[in-house]
């Protein structure tokens, strides 16, 4: 079979999986989709552990149970053959195929398709983001394994799924986070947008605490990190209310994602000080600075 090319992932997604087809899937004047169309027993069909999303909602996987009993399943999971021939794996559509499990099917409408792993973590990655399924975690996990099992460069990565390199930057940088806000993030107490706002701080779990004991906004978490990340000595050395400065602050730090100050008594002449916890995270930004260790 023809590779799939690196661009096209993402425009083509949806008449590789079938997500424009219905009821009709036989119908498809596309040759090679039909030939692929089969119906298999559900117990030959195996979770891949390959797949970004490791969380399912019990509540909505019941509520598709119910529509998939009423209704069958309207569109084929991508699956890919297994060495025994006899068994295959799931590519796309595990949330399909746990619900058709609960709603008692035999079997199931498969699309049989010859993929290598980087091409399954791509599809999957792609298929959950589209349909916004995966949690921010398991959307820079999913990235990060990309990037460290197949040498992806962060823009390679954004053209191949259809996102900008801006964005996943951002969600990468999600992963230097503290497991016990990244657990939050998880749940859904957080948002990216409050997580964004923790990592230059030196508390991000406790204020992760505050964030969610009170309720607050992306906006109202941003000044709290703001406030509580400006150390002593920068807060007396400069005035209280330059926005300029700390709009900078913000910005360069969100570029790094690193804590960064930005210090000046008399708005001409000042310090940039950005801090690092670990080594890697030096190594880092020796590298965007475009030097190294």
């Amino acid at each position: 079979m023809t590779a799939l090319p690196k661009k096209r992932l993402g425009r083509g997604l949806a008449a590789l999986i079938g997500d424009d087809l219905t009821d009709d899937v036989p119908a498809t004047n596309d040759p090679e989709i039909r030939s692929a169309l089969r119906e298999v027993p559900i117990e030959t069909v195996r979770t891949n552990n390959l797949n970004p999303r490791k969380i399912f909602n019990e509540e909505e996987l019941q509520d598709l149970a119910n529509s998939i009993s009423e209704k069958g399943i309207l569109q084929p999971i991508v699956v890919r053959p297994t060495g025994d021939g006899d068994t295959f794996q799931i590519v796309a559509g595990e949330r399909r195929w746990r619900a058709a499990q609960k709603a008692g099917l035999h079997t199931i409408p498969v699309l049989v398709r010859e993929l290598s792993d980087k091409e399954v973590l791509e599809i999957a990655i792609i298929e959950n983001v589209q349909r916004a399924d995966l949690n921010p975690v398991e959307e820079a996990m999913g990235y990060q394994q990309l990037i460290d099992s197949f040498d992806y460069t962060q823009q390679q990565l954004a053209e191949s799924i259809g996102k900008s390199r801006s964005h996943i930057a951002n969600t990468l940088r999600l992963m230097t986070l503290p497991p016990a806000v990244l657990e939050r993030l998880q749940k859904g107490d957080l948002t990216a947008g409050h997580a964004r706002a923790l990592i230059a701080t030196d508390d991000p779990v406790g204020l992760s605490q505050k964030i969610v004991a009170l309720g607050l906004s992306v906006r109202q978490a941003e000044a709290l990190a703001r406030n509580k990340g400006q150390s002593a000595g920068s807060a007396s050395s400069r005035p209280a209310d330059n926005s300029d400065l700390r709009s900078v602050e913000k910005a360069i730090s969100e570029a790094l994602g690193l804590r960064v100050s930005v210090q000046s008594s008399d708005g001409e002449k000042g310090k940039l000080i950005i801090s690092f916890k670990t080594l890697d995270q030096f190594e880092e930004l020796c590298s965007k600075l475009g030097t190294s260790l």
